[in-house]
């Protein structure tokens, strides 16, 4: 009897236990994903041209890319200069303290980046900034 009651407790206490470890993994997992934070991408790969004065934008929510063919770009969806206000709009429903952050190409022309930033004020967000690279 003596020995069939120790073979028994042997057996209850060679097996380990994993539940509390994978709750403890599976915390982090979750703590992980809510603290991420994501870069959004206007959609094209952008020349930029240098400035002596650029200076890092750090809350910049709202990406617009003008390409060299003066195509738009927000949200990796090349879009038409008509619709870039709504998306603006929609985008600084989403995040109001954001800001718009025009990546225009060298070889892109001024008047689309005029008609952009106009559209961007005329969405409500006035802190619009034009990207440029560091010298």
């Amino acid at each position: 009897m003596r020995q069939h009651l120790a073979q028994q407790y042997d057996e209850e206490e060679s097996e380990i236990n994993i539940t509390p470890m994978l709750d403890v993994v599976f915390i982090m997992l979750i703590f992980f994903i809510v603290t991420a934070t994501f870069v959004k991408e206007a959609g094209i790969e952008v020349n930029r041209p240098d400035a002596a004065t650029a200076v890092k934008q750090e809350k910049a929510n709202i990406l617009v890319a003008i390409g060299p063919n003066n195509d738009i770009w927000i949200d990796r969806r090349q879009i038409d200069i008509r619709s870039v206000r709504p998306n603006i709009e929609r985008l600084h429903a989403e995040n109001p303290q954001g800001s718009v952050v025009i990546q225009a190409d060298k070889e892109s022309k001024t008047d689309t980046l005029i008609q952009v930033m106009d559209a961007a004020r005329s969405a409500g967000v006035f802190n619009v900034s034009i990207a440029a690279n560091e010298q």
